[in-house]
């Protein structure tokens, strides 16, 4: 067993990965930390009341560890009134079949990350994780003032370095295999994951968490044993009971094959790994985050309501062939024994 696992008081040595916007619901973060893995909530696009009341409603649930996850804040690429016209022109085919209105981009803004790690604060979790970035270092000593581990994520060895001499207390390394938003920010090495995973183990000091297409026990396994100590896992929970995964997702997972994903900034304007579908196909010329992830919500919403799964973001890992429904306990104990 693990430092990091005696620490968070954990039984098996699996994170829930945290999947923000709606996937990870209090019921499934419960579920899994109920189990005896560290259930964690995707709370980037959370509003902090809403992170507040998540909270909340996690703990009613458990009294086991849990993590809360955002992004952690970078810069807004700035868009012409050119890039915006041929972006909405390629979503405007979909808007039409879902009798939407043309897509329009409306003012928007990053969430005030500051206002979000209040609540955060307020909630309390065992780990604060964070994408897509660097916390400042007044941000990591407030967190560490309430005795909240931080677990950086890194694409890369160099990553893993910064984010070590930053002071986090673990890193996620996530390798080219995962499912959704890649979570670095300089120079992603897209690597195997057990590659990635025992030259970081060999390279940095503090505990390492592998991520990406881990979908049995066979492969955390090998994660472990290559120097991990915990194993994430993200796709594998896509279809559990407790997760609030839509029914036209839920039926493409169910399809999907080897080979069926895609890296795209079609959805948000951030690379992500997802299964291949008509939107993934048709657009070429996606804004930056987080204004393509605002041109698109409402085609997605739509897509939901009407059960296509051609207009949504089926974000998903490599090893989605290989997942299973179920409740979160049985996908966790199919992950460990």
């Amino acid at each position: 067993m693990s430092t990091l696992t005696q620490r968070l008081g954990l039984r098996l040595p699996i994170v829930l990965a945290p999947m923000a916007g709606g996937i990870s619901t209090p019921e499934l973060v419960a579920a899994v930390s109920n189990a005896g893995g560290l259930g964690s909530l995707g709370a980037a696009y959370l509003t902090p009341a809403q992170i507040r009341e998540a909270g909340a409603a996690v703990r009613r649930l458990t009294q086991a560890a849990f993590a809360v996850n955002l992004f952690a804040p970078h810069p807004t690429v700035a868009t012409t009134g050119s890039e915006v016209e041929r972006a909405a022109a390629e979503l405007a085919p979909f808007h039409a079949s879902l009798g939407l209105p043309p897509p329009e981009l409306t003012a928007q803004a990053n969430p005030d990350f500051g206002l979000q790690l209040e609540a955060v604060l307020e909630v309390c979790p065992a780990v604060l994780s964070f994408t897509f970035g660097r916390l400042d270092r007044h941000h990591l000593d407030e967190l560490r003032s309430r005795g909240i581990l931080t677990v950086g994520t890194a694409t890369g060895l160099e990553e893993a370095r910064q984010l070590e001499g930053d002071g986090v207390d673990a890193i996620v390394m996530q390798g080219g295999a995962a499912g959704g938003h890649r979570g670095g920010w300089s120079e992603d090495e897209l690597a195997d994951t057990l590659t990635l995973t025992c030259a970081a183990a060999q390279s940095i000091r503090i505990p390492v968490i592998a991520a990406g297409g881990l979908m049995s026990a066979a492969d955390v396994r090998a994660v472990l044993a290559a120097g991990a100590s915990l194993a994430q896992c993200g796709t594998a929970f896509l279809r559990a009971a407790e997760a609030g995964t839509s029914a036209p997702y839920r039926a493409a997972l169910a399809s999907a094959k080897t080979g069926d994903t895609v890296l795209t900034r079609a959805f948000s304007g951030r690379t992500a790994r997802g299964l291949r579908n008509a939107v993934t196909e048709s657009v070429q010329q996606p804004l930056p985050y987080p204004f393509q992830n605002a041109l698109t919500r409402s085609m997605r919403a739509a897509g939901a309501r009407a059960g296509r799964a051609d207009v949504l973001s089926l974000w998903a890992g490599e090893g989605v062939a290989r997942g299973r429904a179920g409740s979160a306990a049985e996908i966790l104990d199919s992950l460990c024994n």
